[in-house]
């Protein structure tokens, strides 16, 4: 599997921040200037009777929200906290806001998301593959509801639910303090559906493009008269094919969870999810030579092409994870929580890859034979995953005089087991790009290249302190000692490799909260990541690399509106990565820096209307160390310069209501130190229709409107290019009751 290279960066010019600043004051003055309380008239019409999920303020940090705003949250702190008052970028994406622009995918939910690259390698059926702020997110590995969805670099990807969800987080720059080894980008949460005392009672049917074919249903509530123990069971099953190959695409997932309030100080929630996948494969790589630029005899291979083999590919998983949260409040002083989940989950892939185009006659480079048959070879890896995780953690809220302290100890732990047996190579009809003959087998398997077992564990022990003056300034300090060992086993040879690694991570925030909603702060945080890289020459492991970010921000919450604005300028650096030499020897010289500017806004300029915007500026991403020298002061990955993203969307007093969203990509120069090519930048609507009556939800989304053709990205050292997703039109209908 393809790691996404990780980029570099740099700082930001002060002008920009000034115009930003310009214009963040005009726009907060004109929202600030609307009425803070005005009559709900879009419930007025006979089209708005939709029960809604009322929010309680002790749960808004991770339950659910109502509308596009969340205003707490846990994720960049582990604390109840106003995310006005994080000294770092975060970002939420409510369940309401991923519904309405019609987002099935983790990926599409963060579409709209500030520093967020959603398509790294194009359109995948296998994964979710993500990169915040230049640096991927899929591995280490994403998180849900605090706990770590582990990945070792294999294809055994744990896989999340949108419709499971009750919001995204993504807190973006290096987060070890909180999380432990984690990439220099950011960390991307998944909060999960929990049980609620407000009963909800929903049912939804789906259908849309490719056979898609969906009922989904969430229902909680009190299971008791007095309310101490609530349920929540929420399904998913879906019917459906891929983009081509008439291959499956379907998916059933159940999570069943269980609240006890065994008093007003103590509670335990036990929850499961299990989810099983059988699909096909679906990827949409080319050589750039016939899609990025014409090939030798200026000839494209058609985007449409499907290079796989229906016969032979699939990507089945199953997964199954039990947890439970457990909370006591001592006093009004100290509070013990404790987060744990085990999981397993197994994964059985194979596909046909087509690296290239088949030489016929190698005498002529240019004979059009050349550039009609695409080789093609067989890959397949089966794989397991047993992993556990557990998070302690003490509060202590205490006051003396005008100051507060909340302060934060833990510790953490997780452990994670992988076995994995992949083989790659064989051989398989070459595929005539202008008339494909899919065959039917039988295919010989090659004998594995990897057959091994992989342990991961690591103990993290965390201590933060939040320390707020006078309600206006509050400093946040943090610091977290780690050890992680991972140990390698071939079972093909019979050798071993273990690393062990240890490191202390720091991080300080300072917010000032003026009364009138405005809210700048300063901020530095670390990561760290082992490499499980053993040096050759001493024979010693090389050691973790880490990440360090200086941040300055800006939010902006005008009293009494439901309008958030924010600004962030950052200088992330990834060090000590392993760059290979030519000789492909590795070396603990990498260096990456990353420079970017980073403005977000979240409104509801009328109670009918809904706005969202961002806008990520990366002048720089550049590699500033490696091995090869050649690569130094060139871009290290498809970073844009220009990300530009904004949707809204109106309710009609009569019910109808229609959502318009743009999303703009500038031109990078993919993957790879050094990269002589450059992928356009590409525009894409997404458009929403929709009508709300009585306890009816109707709505046709529209992903790529227009079913623009378009490349995503392109990598260097393999030669391949990415196309984007086409058009996908999905109608949603909705009955809660």
């Amino acid at each position: 599997m393809r790691t996404l290279p990780l980029p570099r960066q740099r700082l930001l010019n002060a002008s920009l921040a000034a115009a930003f600043g310009t214009v963040i004051t005009f726009w907060g003055m004109s929202a600030s200037a609307q009425t803070a309380a005005q009559p709900d008239a879009a419930n007025a019409g006979t089209g708005a009777a939709l029960p809604s999920v009322t929010v309680n303020a002790d749960t808004e940090e991770n339950g659910h929200v109502n509308g596009y705003l969340a205003r707490r949250s846990t994720a960049g702190s582990k604390t109840d906290i106003p995310i006005i008052e994080t000294p770092q970028s975060l970002s939420v994406i409510t369940a309401d806001r991923f519904q309405a622009i019609g987002a099935t995918r983790l990926r599409d939910a963060l579409g709209y998301t500030p520093g967020v690259n959603i398509a790294p390698f194009g359109s995948d059926s296998r994964y979710d593959w993500i990169a915040v702020r230049g640096f991927d997110a899929y591995s280490p590995g994403f998180y849900e509801d605090g706990l770590p969805l582990r990945n070792a670099n294999s294809f055994s990807v744990w896989k999340t639910e949108n419709y499971g969800a009750e919001r995204i987080e993504v807190l973006r720059g290096p987060a070890s303090v909180l999380y432990g080894l984690s990439s220099p980008g950011g960390v991307v949460n998944v909060v999960s559906k929990l049980p609620t005392a407000t009963p909800i009672r929903e049912l939804q049917v789906q259908v849309g493009t490719n056979n898609h074919r969906q009922v989904a249903g969430d229902f909680s509530g009190a299971l008791d008269a007095d309310g101490k123990v609530l349920y929540r069971l929420t399904g998913v099953l879906r019917d459906a094919q891929l983009p081509a190959g008439k291959m499956a695409d379907d998916r059933t997932y159940l999570a069943p969870s269980l609240t006890w309030r065994i008093t007003n100080d103590t509670s335990l929630t036990l929850y499961a999810q299990v989810m099983r996948n059988r699909a096909g494969v679906y990827t949409r790589n080319r050589p750039w030579a016939g899609s990025l630029v014409p090939s030798a005899i200026g000839t494209f291979i058609p985007a449409k092409l499907f290079q796989g083999n229906p016969y032979f590919d699939h990507f089945n998983q199953d997964q199954e994870l039990f947890g439970y949260n457990f909370e006591h409040r001592f006093n009004d002083t100290v509070t013990f929580r404790q987060s744990a989940r085990a999981g397993r989950l197994k994964v059985d892939y194979r596909g046909l890859q087509a690296p290239n185009f088949t030489t016929v006659n190698p005498d002529n480079e240019f004979d059009p034979v050349n550039f009609q048959n695409l080789s093609r070879t067989l890959f397949g890896s089966r794989e397991s995953v047993r992993a556990f995780a557990m998070d302690n953690q003490v509060q202590a809220d205490v006051r003396s005089g005008d100051w507060k302290h909340k302060i934060l100890v833990g510790v953490d732990y997780q452990h994670n087991n992988f076995e994995t047996n992949s083989y790659s190579g064989g051989s398989a009809p070459d595929l005539n790009i202008a008339n494909p003959y899919y065959f039917n087998g039988p295919f010989e398997i090659p004998d594995p290249y990897e057959v091994n077992a992989t342990r991961l564990t690591q103990t993290g022990v965390y201590l933060q302190d939040q320390i707020k003056w006078r309600d206006t300034l509050q400093l946040t300090l943090g610091g977290r000692y780690d050890t992680a060992k991972s140990s390698v086993f071939s079972r093909l040879d019979g050798t071993s490799t273990t690393v062990s690694d240890h490191k202390f991570t720091g991080r300080a925030g300072l917010v000032y909260l003026a009364p009138n909603g405005w809210a700048p702060y300063l901020s530095y945080s670390e990561s760290f990541q082992p490499t499980g890289v053993v040096d050759p020459v001493t024979k010693e492991p090389f050691k973790p690399e880490s990440g360090r970010q200086y941040e300055v921000g800006l939010r902006y919450q005008p009293p009494g509106t439901k309008n958030s604005f924010s600004a962030a300028i950052f200088d992330l650096r990834r060090k000590n990565y392993i760059s290979y030499d030519t000789e492909f020897q590795p070396k603990q010289t990498g260096e990456i820096s990353v420079r970017g500017l980073e403005l977000e806004a979240t409104t509801q300029p009328t109670d009918r209307m809904n706005l969202t915007a961002s806008y990520s500026y990366t002048p720089r991403a550049i590699v500033t160390s490696s091995a090869r020298p050649e690569e130094i002061g060139k871009q290290a990955n498809a970073v844009a310069r220009n990300q530009l993203s904004a949707w809204g969307d109106y309710r009609f007093a009569n019910g109808i209501k229609v959502g318009l969203g743009v999303r703009y990509t500038g031109p990078t120069r993919g993957n790879g130190g050094g990269s002589p090519i450059r992928v356009p930048g590409v525009t894409l609507l997404d458009a929403m229709v929709g009508y709300d009556f009585e306890h009816w939800s109707l709505a046709l989304n529209v992903r790529n409107l227009t079913n623009k053709t378009y490349i995503a990205n392109c990598d260097t050292p393999s030669q391949s290019c990415y196309y984007g997703d086409q058009r996908k039109v999905l109608a949603t209908a909705t009955y809660r009751w």
